[in-house]
């Protein structure tokens, strides 16, 4: 039963949110900062489903500029769980297609995201281009998924080279975003869901080497971000636990 009323208050607050959103967007479409306020609303979602999101950003971050956020991509939970950590000036890239789902899609697109058909390889590499180029010109940072799938309860998947490629046309660094574990951790019939902990790393500055070892660099912030999920996994499920 709880699992049933949960469903209905968070449907009908992403209904309400993004309604909301679309005709504030209008006023503003496509304003720098129109991801980031949406993102404040869609965030306390969260807390209908039992889930504390602990934030962790390093002093490293502070006035930083434009860069490539890269966050592991969990499960649908993640509409909610990492929007408490969508930071001001940052759009994200997402699949084509949800501008055409009813109400989230319109106000996806309106909010300033930005779309890229995954299935067109010549496009794709196009997007990388537009990207950085809307990087550099509206100084944006750009909210990227480089596992390019959800995982769900696999672990952290090989990470695609497009978010890597797009940071160095720009020349902006790398962030890598590290969400603990919410595959199997949520369950709408219990009250009490636990802690979410997501972790901003410290930037990463991609130079020439990078450049020419790519593959390399790519592994090496796997494995970087790999543990750190593990890490973070352990002390979320301890402090449910308790």
């Amino acid at each position: 039963m709880l699992a049933v009323i949960r469903v209905f208050l968070m449907t009908l607050a992403l209904f309400i949110i993004c309604t909301v959103s679309i005709f504030y967007c209008l006023l503003r479409p496509f304003h720098r900062d129109n991801v980031y306020h949406t993102s404040v609303f869609l965030g306390k979602i969260t807390k209908i489903f039992g889930v504390d999101v602990e934030l962790r950003i390093p002093a490293s971050l502070k006035d930083i500029g434009p860069v490539v956020w890269m966050a592991n991509h969990q499960n649908s939970y993640d509409l909610f769980t990492h929007a408490n950590a969508v930071q001001p000036g940052t759009v994200s890239v997402g699949k084509k297609s949800l501008k055409w789902i009813p109400i989230f899609g319109q106000m996806y697109w309106l909010t300033g995201n930005i779309l890229i058909d995954r299935k067109n390889t010549s496009k794709a590499m196009n997007t990388i281009e537009l990207t950085a180029d809307k990087i550099k010109k509206n100084k944006l940072s750009v909210w990227m998924f480089p596992e390019g799938t959800r995982s769900r309860g696999r672990g952290l998947l090989p990470l695609k080279t497009g978010a890597f490629r797009t940071a160095l046309q720009a020349g902006v660094p790398i962030v890598p975003i590290c969400a603990s574990n919410q595959v199997g951790t949520i369950d709408l019939n219990r009250w009490d869901n636990g802690k979410i902990i997501i972790e901003f790393l410290d930037p990463i500055h991609l130079d020439d080497a990078s450049r020419e070892n790519l593959r390399s660099r790519v592994n090496e912030v796997h494995n970087l971000m790999s543990n750190k999920i593990e890490q973070l996994s352990i002390e979320a499920a301890a402090y449910h636990n308790k």
